[in-house]
């Protein structure tokens, strides 16, 4: 695993032009990487790695690396390092409706196919949401010590009249950190065969 975060490191650092890419490309060679799991940030990483433990699968083992882009913006430049033109990874991961085509652009440019890419309605944390439903995402709070956080902020102007899942979403982008925490904690709280269609299909896929 130590292997695997210092390839995401690398990734992170190629991305942004710190270096030519030669330790990311050892590593990705030492790792035995065949799959590239793209996804918009920290939050989706964590869920989707704590699917794949529930699934008792060692995604690393497989040759599968899960990637934090830190923005959808980012698709096309990471496209571009880890599918055809770089390290000739096979793509996949998520995306949200709304950027569903800045997607197909960058993964096009790229010369990756975008059929492996699974679309969310909203984002992760809406499927998730609906997936579980309001009252269960609210006892989690409950049971994680943000009643009070959650309740003053149901108290706001702005949230008057909104639904409760929606309520639920904003929630949960509120303060930082709180995203990633809970998106372990709401894919933990998934009964077996109930996750959200993007995200099973996307580790049917992998």
């Amino acid at each position: 695993m130590a292997d695997m975060r210092a390839f995401q490191e690398e990734m992170g650092r190629w991305a942004v032009g710190d270096h030519g890419g030669d330790t990311a490309r050892e590593l990705a060679v030492g790792l035995g990487l065949r799959t590239a799991v793209l996804l918009e940030g920290p939050s989706d990483l964590a869920a989707v790695e704590t699917l794949a433990a529930r699934h008792g699968r060692d995604l690393a083992a497989e040759g599968v690396c899960v990637v934090s882009m830190g923005g959808a913006m980012s698709i096309a430049r990471y496209a571009e390092l880890l599918g055809p033109p770089g390290l000739d990874l096979r793509l996949t991961g998520l995306c949200d409706e709304r950027e569903r085509g800045f997607y197909e652009r960058g993964l096009r440019r790229a010369g990756a196919p975008d059929r492996d890419f699974f679309v969310c309605m909203a984002d992760l944390e809406d499927e998730l949401i609906r997936a579980l439903g309001p009252a269960t995402v609210e006892e989690i709070i409950e049971a994680e010590g943000d009643l009070r956080p959650w309740q003053t902020f149901l108290s706001q102007p702005a949230q008057h009249g909104r639904a409760r899942h929606q309520q639920l979403r904003r929630f949960l982008g509120t303060k930082k950190g709180r995203k990633i925490r809970y998106g372990t904690l709401l894919v933990e709280a998934l009964d077996a065969g109930r996750a959200p269609a993007p995200l099973d299909g996307l580790m049917a896929s992998l």
